[in-house]
């Protein structure tokens, strides 16, 4: 009798080791569902990102610490905004590839964009030319707007000094949309 409740006991102490790491992911997933969920409602309040020519040209002038937010045609879709901040993980790694589309540190921006104007090379031209015809927006954005220059600078960064491909541009431009909406 003895030998049956230790087993009993075995089992159950074993399933508990089982389900309780179960149980604190599940609490740290809710925990940044949440934390996600707050970041998105203030960006999508609170954005100052436009495409005006004003705002294109007014970000030069950002100071230290200031920050493009928030969506720039279209109103924000958190079922988009998690997809991309998820996609975007792939390239943590890469420190100029902005891991939230709608929220750039504004020096990021500018560091940028000042490579727009970069020349390539044909095979390095021929990976652009891939991600203009390819990309869903058919650029880095979806009109001539701050983003178009920043997001084009920063593929000719990419192209240039990590190799991507025109692929990988496509991809990072793609979960990189700041346009909103839920495409």
């Amino acid at each position: 009798m003895k030998k049956a409740y230790l087993i009993i006991f075995s089992v159950v102490v074993l399933a508990l080791l089982v389900v309780q790491p179960w149980r604190n992911k599940s609490k740290i997933t809710q925990n940044t569902e949440t934390a996600l969920a707050a970041k998105f409602e203030q960006l999508a309040q609170n954005g100052n990102s436009s495409c005006s020519a004003n705002f294109t040209n007014s970000i030069g002038n950002m100071s230290s610490g200031s920050r493009i937010e928030g969506s720039c045609c279209g109103p924000m879709n958190f079922r988009r905004y998690s997809e991309q901040i998820e996609g975007l993980k792939k390239y943590a790694n890469i420190p100029e590839i902005p891991p939230d589309p709608y929220d750039i540190d504004a020096q990021l921006a500018q560091r940028l964009n000042s490579h727009y104007d970069t020349p390539l090379g044909p095979e390095e031209q021929k990976a652009y030319d891939f991600a203009m015809e390819h990309s869903h927006e058919k650029g880095p954005c979806c009109c001539k707007c701050w983003r178009w220059y920043v997001y084009g600078g920063l593929a000719k960064k990419l192209i240039r000094d990590h190799r991507f491909t025109g692929q990988q541009i496509t991809d990072v431009w793609d979960l990189s949309d700041g346009c909103g909406g839920a495409d």
